[in-house]
């Protein structure tokens, strides 16, 4: 299967193209944060008027995986307008240039559509209740892609790794500060279901190759709060755990609110695939073993 994966320079985009996935193909697109890739990349700015009806003509993909987006939920509160459109506006019409050339597409949603309000699991039947531009946004980006394109895949997702930058992830933020051995605030009320990047973009692959449709959330198996997180990647590497501090997020004087309680249930992805979905603990185990391996180093090299 050839797959077109937009925002190849981002956290997701680039570790799914860096996949090693058998007999699959990756195309990525990417304005011009990369260069020499070991993957076809194709540079062009998302928004073009007629883009993807080129694109899709000329790269032939059966599927497309839309990973691009202002993910900055701080940046979105400053400029609604740009994330109205890069969120929520374009996805429904790269899913609609899909579906007119019969082309699988995916779209990456997030778990920050729910206001975490809840006292409980959160299933994909629950009504979301989006506490910020960032969160409404990407909600309407959601519901453009499925009126677009019923037969679109929505995965809504919680994910963490290495990133070209080396700052784009929870799990990089941990290590950046406890490597150097400063302290970092890590909130005690916030939950939620991180899952390693890799086995994300592996999980992805396998709902396209399954022929799935529809909303799925596509999160790590286990729940737990971001300062437990932070000091389990403190143990992991073998750094100080006290250097993380439990904290608030209601102290954290973030520009954005914040949702207290993201535990996604994975049970229908999970029945749909036939299989587990792993767990934080495996994932931090793999973040370490990339880090011993250089794949941080590798990613950087990509860097135009």
């Amino acid at each position: 299967m050839k797959i077109l994966v937009t925002g190849a320079s981002g956290l997701l985009g680039l570790n799914l193209s860096l996949m090693e996935i058998g007999t699959h193909t990756i195309v990525g697109v990417d304005r011009a944060k990369l260069a020499n890739t070991p993957f076809e990349l194709i540079r062009a700015e998302l928004t073009q008027p007629g883009l993807w009806s080129r694109l899709i003509d000329e790269v032939r993909p059966e599927a497309i995986i839309h990973t691009a987006a202002n993910a900055n939920v701080d940046s979105c509160e400053s400029d609604p307008q740009g994330a109205r459109y890069l969120n929520g506006e374009l996805p429904g019409i790269l899913a609609a240039s899909a579906a007119q050339a019969g082309v699988r597409f995916l779209h990456i949603s997030t778990d920050a559509v729910f206001d975490g309000t809840k006292d409980g699991i959160y299933t994909e039947t629950d009504a979301p209740n989006p506490l910020g531009v960032y969160a409404q946004t990407k909600l309407d980006g959601e519901r453009n892609v499925l009126s677009a394109n019923p037969n679109a895949i929505v995965a809504r997702v919680n994910f963490f790794g290495w990133s070209l930058s080396g700052t784009r992830s929870l799990s990089e933020f941990f290590y950046n500060k406890l490597s150097a051995g400063e302290q970092c605030n890590g909130f005690t009320d916030v939950y939620f279901c991180p899952l390693f990047v890799g086995d994300l973009a592996e999980t992805l692959v396998r709902m396209l190759d399954k022929g799935l449709l529809g909303l799925y959330h596509v999160v790590g198996s286990e729940a737990l709060s971001k300062y437990d997180f932070g000091r389990r990647i403190a143990r992991q590497f073998g750094f100080d755990e006290s250097l993380v501090i439990p904290k608030s997020v209601e102290e954290s004087g973030l520009k954005a609110r914040r949702s207290h309680n993201l535990r996604l249930s994975v049970n229908k992805l999970s029945t749909a695939l036939g299989q587990e979905i792993p767990g934080v603990s495996t994932g931090i185990a793999r973040f370490y073993t990339q880090a011993q391996q250089g794949y941080p180093q590798k990613m950087r090299s990509y860097q135009q």
